[in-house]
């Protein structure tokens, strides 16, 4: 914000610049309210650009199967359609309610302080996903020897596994869809995991078995060996403890993420466990004006549904109900796009 002229107060700010803060950036434009979107990323998509770009999304509506970067490309377009303000490498820090500039005395706004500068907003939407992650690290068997040199936690670039021989480690969704997903590029995929059961879903892990992928259960990783670089992996059979030497030129270590709120934790919240904001069915949290959706959001009594579309309804409801603060007397129901986008030329 300048000092030398009034700071701008915008209707609305999402914190988190996954699929959820860019649908909900969109809704929010529809209804006519000004946005800003802060994400500590340097660039829009959240995990899905950060952890795995290339993955295939067939659970997003209206999309058989769409690659992940290529649904975060139609997010941002659809949500630039209403010319939302970015705030992108920026660590949002501190919440603290404060007068609104110019207004009553009464009127109040929020202030988002980040590693950077600060924003006012009347609303503030957080979506930012599981908040603060980093990916589970291997020190065993000379992984963080090789970080960077053949071994890798998120694989971005499908590219660069023509043509040589990949070892994941890891049972969940992102080592099951990245041997899928280089199962026609690379010259040969293998996959260990140390016991029976897959933490995927179901038809991903169908496909897997389906596939030409050399999967071993009961198996995990010993050591890593090479000059300068990964040049073969040591798997052994836990059951047996037999060893196993594989000639491989990567290893993609998927093995999780640790998610944690970060600085959103000290912000007053009532949250429910260590990685959920508590919500109620208008996706309200306990402070005024403040919501949350998608992964960072929960009900109480409620299991956990962290999925790309479960984020897109919660917003929509989120959103509509920001509105009617910004607007008294404005109504919930936003009416139907088609109404709202009349005469506006749509991105194809």
């Amino acid at each position: 914000m300048s000092s030398d002229s009034a700071p701008e107060v915008f209707d609305i700010t999402f914190v988190g610049a996954g699929p959820t803060g860019l649908f909900g950036a969109f809704y929010a434009g529809l209804r006519e309210m000004s946005v800003k979107i802060i994400d500590a990323l340097p660039q829009a998509g959240g995990q899905l650009i950060a952890l795995y770009p290339e993955k295939m999304i067939y659970d997003s509506p209206g999309f058989p199967g769409i690659v992940s970067k290529d649904l975060v490309t139609n997010l941002v377009t659809q949500a630039g359609q209403w010319n939302p303000i970015y705030a992108l490498g920026q660590r949002a820090l501190n919440l603290t309610r404060r007068s609104l500039p110019g207004g009553p005395a009464e009127a109040q706004c929020w202030e988002i302080e980040t590693d950077k500068e600060k924003h006012l907003t009347r609303t503030v939407m957080l979506s930012a996903g599981i908040g603060a992650f980093q990916p589970v690290t291997l020190k065993e068997g000379g992984a963080d020897r090789f970080e960077g040199k053949g071994v890798v936690y998120m694989a971005r670039d499908l590219n660069e596994y023509a043509g040589r021989n990949v070892l994941i480690v890891g049972g969940g969704d992102s080592a099951v869809d990245w041997a899928l997903a280089l199962e026609s590029i690379a010259a040969h995929v293998t996959l260990i995991h140390r016991r029976e059961g897959f933490r995927a879903h179901d038809s991903s892990v169908n496909a897997l078995k389906a596939s030409s992928v050399d999967v071993r259960i009961f198996y995990e990783l010993r050591e890593i060996q090479g000059d300068d670089r990964v040049e073969r992996a040591v798997i052994f059979d836990n059951r047996t403890q037999e060893d196993t030497v594989l000639l491989v030129d990567d290893l993609i270590l998927a093995l999780g993420f640790k998610a944690d709120l970060g600085p959103i934790r000290e912000w007053g919240l009532e949250t429910i466990g260590r990685r959920y904001i508590k919500v109620n069915q208008r996706m309200e949290t306990n402070l005024p004006a403040v919501f949350a959706a998608g992964d960072i959001a929960l009900q109480e009594d409620q299991d956990p549904l962290n999925l790309i579309v479960i984020g897109f309804g919660q917003v929509t409801v989120a959103v509509n109900y920001a509105y009617t603060l910004i607007k008294p007397g404005g109504k919930v129901f936003p009416g139907h796009s088609s109404e709202k986008m009349a005469g506006k030329a749509v991105p194809r």
